[in-house]
């Protein structure tokens, strides 16, 4: 058996290619982002609160699928470069809210040139990279709903190993 013949070949992983491809957006983004001051992960967050601002820290937590140990070191950063600001919730002193400064505002113009970049070196045209996203997008709560499930250790006598027997 060749190696390619594998299922188990790293090359053959569609969660390797991911991971690399995720490596590669992060550096891809990082000289655009340099003159900003900003790292990846403060783009993900900016973009967020382009989107919607003024939300609370739980609820931008939600939407980036990071957790606040995560999160709050680059709201602290974000904060301290004058692109946000986090102010306790008025109606509920237990909430977090955070809101783009004007300076923060001012940045998504410049900023969307980084992404316009990311599109001429992806071919240059949406309507795949659309397609890729939304394939991606679909195979999320899948992988997301098998939280707590546990690998058939010993696979069935006879089955095929490149058919998996799924539940």
């Amino acid at each position: 058996m060749s190696q390619n013949d594998d299922i188990v070949s790293l090359d053959r992983q569609l969660c390797f290619s991911v991971y690399n491809a995720a490596h590669a957006f992060t550096a891809a983004y990082k000289p655009l982002l340099e003159p900003f001051g900003l790292t990846y992960p403060q783009y993900l967050v900016l973009l967020a609160l382009w989107e919607k601002d003024g939300v609370s820290v739980k609820d931008l937590a939600e939407r980036l699928h990071l957790d606040s140990g995560t999160l709050t070191p680059l709201l602290k950063r974000l904060q301290t470069a004058g692109y946000l600001s986090r102010e306790r919730d008025p109606q509920d002193e237990r909430l977090l809210r955070i809101e783009l400064t004007e300076k923060g505002q001012s940045l998504r113009g410049p900023v969307s040139a980084a992404r316009k970049s990311i599109v001429c070196a992806l071919g240059g045209s949406e309507a795949p990279i659309q397609k890729l996203r939304e394939d991606i997008e679909a195979i999320i709560p899948l992988l997301r709903g098998m939280s707590g499930r546990r690998a058939d250790a010993s696979p069935d006598e006879g089955s095929d190993a490149a058919e998996p027997r799924c539940l």
